[in-house]
């Protein structure tokens, strides 16, 4: 049961019914369409005098769309409603501690354009103005007139108010405001949110998504640094600092090897892109951060030598395997979600891994039937920080309106 807040709340109101009806209807035109007035009577169970009245203040609002119209046996042929995606354009930007990635999408998340990237400033100015001439050129090339705002997910913590980034450990950043400055930079309403988040955001809204994401869910980003979105009752969890659900830095040994973050053994230095080349080419983690051997060598190629038969590769990959299935069973063991989504390089070797992470965390959950917990592999392909960058725009429009 949800306690109501005493002190932060919204009163029911005569138009309240109404508007929870219309948030309905929008998100069953998102999820359905095309679809007609009375599918949409059918499926709410109201008549379709009701639903002529929601359409008609959607249509009115250009939120919903008529489209073409259907065959019928007999009667009124059926006008199909669509949500106007193709002419409302998102930007989605993905900035990590190597390289920073742009992409346009639709106002329900589908992909328009390709995906490109450039080498990460890492001076907050400079990345700005850079950023915002890749992303005017992205626009102007696929003749984008309607943006309706930039979404940015950065590697670190985000004060929800401000959406400062308070720290990115492996951006070097404290303290660093870029919504207002990438705003003024390109005309834009910005939003920026913490990867892991955006993430959970994003497999919350899917399309078509599978069914375990319509409860409590658990994303777990893996590259440079390890980024965890937890989503509860429908809601992306933050807690009162913003850190609400910063796995990557629980430590799994106080003696491990040194984290981003400054602290020793933390799950993101035993599971990172970094921490897994490392064991392949030797020393330790921070050594190739600048090292351009480790820059041209990717997870992707360690994970091809893994398959075309290199032990030691396989042992690295293994060994991040490892240490991802005990880091998970800490995350089941404290959300106990309905699902897991991974997302990252590594996952490139899901099959490879997918033994090696069960059995380590059949070995820490506390119930044995946790260990069969769901877990959704994320492709790289998929994007799954891009795809949370834009739904930082697009989301809100979709959202349950909050009362009491």
């Amino acid at each position: 049961m949800r306690r109501i807040n005493p002190a932060r709340f919204r009163v029911a109101k005569r138009g309240t019914t109404r508007e929870i009806n219309s948030q309905i209807v929008l998100n069953l035109v998102r999820t359905h369409q095309p679809i007609s007035r009375a599918d949409l009577a059918r499926r709410m169970g109201v008549s379709r005098a009701s639903i002529t009245l929601l359409v008609n203040d959607l249509i009115g609002r250009k939120l919903v769309f008529e489209g073409s119209t259907g065959r019928a046996e007999r009667g009124r042929r059926p006008t199909f409603l669509h949500i106007d995606a193709a002419r409302r354009t998102v930007a989605a930007a993905d900035i990590r501690a190597t390289d920073t990635f742009l992409m346009l999408t639709d106002i329900v998340g589908r992909p328009i354009s390709a995906v490109v990237s450039f080498p990460t400033v890492r001076e907050p100015k400079a990345l700005v103005a850079t950023l915002a001439v890749r992303l005017h050129r992205l626009l102007a090339d696929h003749g984008a007139t309607t943006c309706e705002g930039l979404g940015v997910v950065v590697p670190g913590m985000v004060e929800q108010s401000t959406m400062r980034v308070l720290l990115a450990p492996t951006l070097g950043w404290k303290d660093v405001d870029i919504r207002e400055p990438l705003a003024a930079a390109t005309g834009l309403r910005v939003e920026v949110e913490n990867s892991g988040r955006a993430c959970a955001l994003a497999q919350m809204w899917a399309l078509g998504g599978s069914a375990c994401l319509h409860g409590d869910l658990v994303f777990v980003s893996v590259s440079e640094g390890i980024g965890v979105g937890v989503v509860i009752n429908g809601e992306v969890l933050r807690g009162r600092h913003n850190i609400a659900g910063e796995a990557g830095h629980v430590p799994l040994s106080l003696d491990g090897p040194r984290c981003s973050c400054g602290a020793n053994g933390c799950w993101e230095a035993y599971i990172s892109n970094r921490a897994t080349l490392a064991r392949y080419l030797g020393g330790s983690v921070h050594d190739h951060v600048q090292d351009a051997q480790a820059r041209r060598f990717t997870v992707e190629d360690l994970i091809g030598r893994a398959r075309e038969g290199d032990s030691k590769a396989m042992a690295a990959v293994l060994a991040t395997a490892r240490y991802l299935g005990l880091g998970l069973a800490s995350v089941v063991n404290v959300f106990d979600p309905s699902c897991i989504c991974i997302g990252g390089e590594i996952m490139l070797a899901w099959d490879l891994i997918e033994g090696a992470v069960r059995s380590a965390l059949s070995e820490r959950v506390l119930v044995a039937e946790a260990a069969s917990t769901e877990i959704r592999p994320v492709l790289v392909g998929e994007h799954p920080r891009l795809q949370g960058a834009a739904a930082l725009l697009s989301a809100p429009a979709f959202a349950a309106p909050v009362v009491a």
